[in-house]
This record gives C-alpha cells, sequence and structure tokens, in this order.
C-alpha cells in the first residue's frame, strides 16, 4: 500500500505544475506586496513578473491590493521603456488601471505608431535583438507576441518562428543564444512565440520545463543550474498555462 501511495503522489505531482509554481511565488510575497528571492530585497520588475505568471495559472498573489499599491507606489523607479510596459501589464493584471504608464510609453510613440520601429529592426535572418545586428530567441519571441499583438501577420512572423527554431535543442528545450544550452526562460518564451502566432509549441518543450521543476515547486534556470527560482518559475507559468502575452482577461 505504501509503495502504491507514494506513485499515486508522485503521479499527481508531475501532473500539476502550475498549482505548484503557483504556491511556490505566493510564498515568496512579503508584507510590503513586493516579491523577493531568497536573501534579497524586493523590486517592482520581479513583482511584476510574479504578478503575470500567477495571473496566467489562475491564480494571484496572496495580497493582491498591497502588490497593487507596491508597483503604483514605485512607477517612478522604473527608467526603460520595457520595465514600465512590464509594471503596466502586471497592474492590469491586478484589475488596476496603468493610465499614468500607458501615459509614459504614449510620450516614447514615433508618428507611425511604433516605439523603436520594430518590423526594421527584423535581422536578415528573422530575429530581433537588444543591439542592431544582433538577435536572440528571448528577444525574437517577446517582439513575435508584441507584433501579434498589434495585429501583425505573415512573413515577418513567419520568419522569426524559423529563426526561433534555429534555438530548439535535441533535449526538446530552446537556448538564448547558439551553443549557451537549453535554458527555462528561453524555453518558456519560444513557446509563447509559437501561441501568440497560433501555431503548435514544437515538440518536446513542455515536457523540457516540467523536467525542470523542483520539489518546492518552482523551476530550475537549466539541467546544470538552479538560480533566482521566483523570476525564472514567474516566466515559465504563463507558458505552461499556454498564454502568451498580453495576457488576455
Amino acid at each position: 500500500m505504501g509503495l502504491k501511495l507514494a506513485v499515486l503522489a508522485a503521479a499527481l505531482l508531475a501532473a500539476a505544475p502550475l498549482p505548484r509554481g503557483a504556491s511556490f511565488l505566493q510564498t515568496r510575497q512579503l508584507a510590503d506586496g513586493s516579491f523577493v528571492e531568497q536573501g534579497r530585497t524586493g523590486y517592482p520588475q520581479l513583482t511584476a513578473w510574479a504578478t503575470l505568471g500567477l495571473r496566467a495559472s489562475g491564480s494571484a498573489p496572496r495580497s493582491k491590493a498591497v502588490a497593487a499599491r507596491y508597483l503604483a507606489a514605485h512607477e517612478s523607479d522604473l527608467g526603460s521603456a520595457t520595465d514600465v510596459a512590464l509594471v503596466a501589464l502586471a497592474e492590469q493584471a491586478l484589475g488596476q488601471s496603468p493610465d499614468r504608464l500607458l501615459a509614459r510609453l504614449r510620450a516614447l510613440e514615433r508618428p507611425n505608431g511604433s516605439v523603436g520601429g520594430l518590423l526594421a529592426q527584423q535581422s536578415r535572418r528573422g530575429g530581433w535583438g537588444w543591439t542592431a545586428g544582433a538577435a536572440d530567441s528571448n528577444d525574437t519571441a517577446a517582439v513575435v507576441q508584441a507584433l501579434r499583438a498589434a495585429g501583425v501577420r505573415g512573413r515577418p512572423i513567419r520568419r522569426a518562428l524559423s529563426f526561433l527554431l534555429r534555438y530548439r535543442n535535441s533535449d526538446g528545450g530552446f537556448e538564448l543564444t547558439l551553443g549557451r544550452g537549453s535554458d527555462a526562460q528561453s524555453t518558456a518564451w519560444a513557446i509563447q512565440a509559437f501561441l501568440a502566432a497560433r501555431k503548435t509549441p514544437p515538440r518536446g518543450a513542455f515536457a523540457y520545463l516540467k523536467r525542470l521543476q523542483r520539489p518546492d515547486g518552482s523551476f530550475r534556470y537549466s539541467a546544470r543550474y538552479t538560480t533566482t527560482p521566483v523570476w525564472v518559475t514567474a516566466q515559465v507559468l504563463p507558458a505552461l498555462a499556454r498564454k502568451p502575452f498580453p495576457l488576455r482577461r
């Protein structure tokens, strides 16, 4: 009987990566509403990622109102357009209206409505990166989601997905840059890109992520490394929930 129970318990744990991951994230919220890695202090970007991961998994911070107040109180700390957009998404996921942050983003818009001219920055191979002439899987996957949210279809998306497949490894995971090795976050971003494009994510990607889940519900960065489990888990959960960004209400 003991062996049967152990087998059943193992099967239940393997079948429930989302609730376990969400429960882990909820334990990392501080009294001030922020989320924190062990031994460090909370900050708005990590709090935003944790909020989005929880929202995608059908859960929420233990103290939604406190998390919302924390993010609102730290809006002035956000220095980049990326951070502003990230926290705006999190505030919206908490049921708030991120009007101040959206106003900051609108101030960065070009006459054609873009922020940085995304399509013009696509590389010859079909990807995007932090700087001109460079491309990686994470940035490419993020841009695919942004373009699809803006209604872009066709060749730019197809080229981007083909680019992403170059970063897929035999273990089912995706890597950030060629030769670096598979990791959880790159795999999650790639899955979300395919979902945003309404394509089936490559075979083995979900299984790769599930293999990285630890007994406490968090996810390893890779098969070799465990680091920043709150951030990693927060970015894995939306992919496992099959929800690309931006999250829909």
